[in-house]
């Protein structure tokens, strides 16, 4: 799965504060993601990331 740094990623399950989108900020063998409503940043491993994407949102590249 092709997820960058600056992608946000709407997942099925939502953070405790209620929101289910996750800003990224670093990639590897585990993502560093940011919550969009509170701001909590919390380091998840690729595997469980990717199985719990919804959808990514991406600004388009010109």
């Amino acid at each position: 799965m092709d997820i960058q740094v600056g992608d946000v990623l709407e997942m099925k399950k939502p953070h405790p504060c209620g929101c289910n989108l996750f800003l990224v900020t670093r990639v590897g063998m585990d993502f560093k993601i940011r919550c969009q409503k509170c701001g909590h940043l919390v380091m998840v491993p690729r595997l469980k990331v990717e199985r719990n994407i919804k959808r990514i949102h991406r600004e388009p590249q010109p």
